[in-house]
């Protein structure tokens, strides 16, 4: 789960880490009444979406005056922002941050990940922030600098300060860079995030440390323990597919292929989408359906894949551990029959109950085409999109 840069620095703003005042709006007067709380001669008006590269898309301005902020308000309101992030159709900004202006004398990277090699926290910093710090990790890694935390101990005074030092804090910043690591961390720890990113932490003319941007995701598997961070779930800024899914406990992210994948486990959902494209197909969407898939469940993602124009071709993949590949079966057979299924089924079951799935399969009368191996189901139903 994503939420907006506000929200974020709200987070950052109970742990500790200095962020500049601004206040969220969600139209042209509340901006401008904004802009009149916060006083001075400088405002930025941020577009607020679950995506980077804002700036580059023109969601982010300067406002010198309060006649800027409501015509800024007015152009970005509404507009549909596209980022590199957002893809061509864009996202439609809903929301903004009406925020005072920083005197930036430096741009610095932060962020802290889980490393799953290591089974540790990764706190990670740069030199180079406000960029598209992929690009430096692609093309300057040794400006990346990283340090691991065991979860059992807690990130260290030492650590910080050598990370602090690396991406170029000053040693008279210290002790502003150090709380802003040290809350950056325990907030990531607390809420169960899997992304806490400052992009960019900046030095001030005055040796402030201040985290300009903030980019949180959270793992959503934890978010029975948050209910205060799920209230700042945002709908309209996740496709409604997946927002679907979710109620039926769906695992679901829509692509931009044209074949469709039911398969219950992540693991085999990704080997399936690997052999599709072995094949020459494009995935439309990812979708585990679990190992406790019932006849509802399995119709209503159907009913999800179908819903996107794009589905020229259907795979359901199956290997019966858990999950029976009879009752697989009677849900492929009613799901097709309740959405009238006009596009081409292939199914490839293995496991528990094989052959009485296989058998309800070819007595129902739809017309299955069936596959042996995931490589044989691959090939048919990439043959049967074209």
């Amino acid at each position: 789960m994503k939420i907006h840069e506000y929200q974020g620095k709200e987070i950052l703003r109970h742990y500790g880490v200095a962020v500049p005042r601004g206040i969220a709006c969600f139209n042209v007067e509340e901006a401008v009444k904004a802009a009149e709380t916060l006083g001075g001669p400088v405002w930025v008006v941020k577009a607020q979406i679950h995506a980077g590269g804002r700036g580059k898309g023109g969601g982010v301005k300067l406002a010198k005056s309060i006649n800027d902020v409501r015509s800024l308000a007015s152009e970005i309101l509404g507009m549909q922002l596209v980022t590199h992030q957002t893809g061509p159709e864009g996202q439609k900004v809903r929301r903004l941050l009406i925020e005072e202006g920083a005197d930036i004398q430096k741009e610095l990277y932060l962020a802290v990940v889980t490393d799953r090699v290591s089974q540790k926290v990764c706190i990670m910093g740069s030199s180079e922030g406000g960029m598209d710090i992929e690009h430096v990790a692609e093309t300057q890694p040794e400006k990346i600098h990283k340090t691991f935390v065991d979860p059992l101990t807690g990130c260290t005074d030492a650590q910080i300060d050598e990370l602090a030092l690396a991406i170029g804090v000053p040693v008279t910043s210290l002790d502003q860079a150090r709380q802003a690591i040290k809350g950056l961390y325990q907030a990531f720890w607390e809420t169960d995030a899997s992304l806490a990113e400052i992009n960019p932490l900046i030095l001030t003319g005055d040796g402030k440390v201040i985290a300009l941007d903030a980019k949180w995701n959270f793992d959503s598997n934890a978010l029975f323990r948050h209910p205060e961070i799920l209230e700042l779930r945002d709908l309209d800024e996740e496709d409604p597919a997946e927002i679907e899914a979710s109620k039926f406990d769906l695992a679901y992210i829509q692509l931009d292929g044209n074949i469709g994948c039911l398969v219950n486990g992540a693991g085999l959902a990704m080997a399936t989408m690997d052999t599709i494209k072995l094949f020459g197909g494009e995935p439309a969407n990812f979708l585990d359906v679990g190992g406790g898939a019932t006849t509802e469940k399995v119709t209503e993602a159907f009913k999800i894949m179908l819903s996107n124009p794009k589905v020229e071709a259907i795979l359901v993949n199956i290997f019966g551990g858990i999950m029976r590949c009879d009752v697989i079966a009677e849900g492929v057979v009613s799901a097709s029959k309740a959405v009238g299924l006009k596009v081409p089924l292939v199914v490839r079951m293995k496991g528990t109950n094989e052959d009485l799935g296989k058998k309800i399969l070819a007595d129902s009368g739809l017309p299955i085409i069936s596959a042996n191996t995931m490589g044989e189901a691959a090939e048919k139903v990439v043959a049967a999109a074209r």
